[in-house]
């Protein structure tokens, strides 16, 4: 078999362009890191255990209402995000309580933490992010009803 310079030349750009298309697939997939940077319903996973603490303003990132739970594999600090969408609802939270919380694990700097979407305590379910991850807001938790009756009222 004779190679001419353009067979050799042909043969050399395909290796090429193979392999860029296999760098650029290993770049197309995301870390662990970067996946845990968004939140995604699909991972979620229910912690279950009893509360340690509950602090309404933490000075540990991310800000807002944290509770510590201890869990059959340790204490487990989670965000809850803003504390009085939990206190609209009537939910309380006191060490000993028994809890089950609905989230994932995020990354925030360094390390990570447990970001809640719902908080249950006994037969009492109050969501405290969306589907997509962000902290629900007091008026975002009303019925509409709530918010008619609110409307023009400063």
């Amino acid at each position: 078999m004779k190679l001419t310079i353009r067979s050799v030349l042909l043969i050399l750009m395909l290796s090429s362009l193979a392999l860029c298309l296999s760098v650029s697939a290993q770049q197309a997939m995301p870390s662990d890191t970067q996946l845990l940077q968004t939140y995604d319903s699909n991972r979620e996973i229910s912690l279950i255990g009893t509360v340690v603490k509950y602090e309404t303003a933490s000075t540990v990132p991310p800000m807002g209402a944290h509770v510590t739970i201890q869990t059959a594999s340790g204490q487990v600090d989670v965000h809850l995000g803003n504390a009085r969408v939990l206190s609209a609802n009537y939910l309380a939270l006191n060490a000993g309580d028994n809890v089950r919380i609905v989230g994932e694990p995020m990354v925030l700097g360094e390390g990570t933490y447990f970001a809640a979407r719902i908080v249950q305590k006994g037969t009492q379910a109050i969501a405290v992010r969306n589907t997509k991850g962000f902290p629900l807001t007091p008026a975002s938790t009303l019925t509409q009803a709530q918010k008619e009756a609110l409307r023009g009222v400063r």
